[in-house]
């Protein structure tokens, strides 16, 4: 194999895993805050703006 295929497989596996752990990170802080259904709602989409902004950037960048 490639190692520069290897190192993109791998960059892009484990960016999804941190993207994934972030996610659980907001909910356990959701829960553990005891935040109702519109607080959690706010809390994902206001933190997990951050990773969409990553995301995206990463793809334009591919794009162009």
């Amino acid at each position: 194999m490639n190692p520069e295929l290897f190192e993109q497989w791998m960059l892009t596996g484990l960016v999804v895993l941190l993207v994934a752990f972030m996610a659980f990170i907001i909910w356990d802080l959701a829960r553990q805050s005891g935040a109702g259904r519109r607080s959690r709602w706010i809390l994902f989409g206001v933190l997990g703006l951050g990773m969409l902004a990553f995301v995206i950037k990463t793809i334009a960048v591919a794009v162009l």
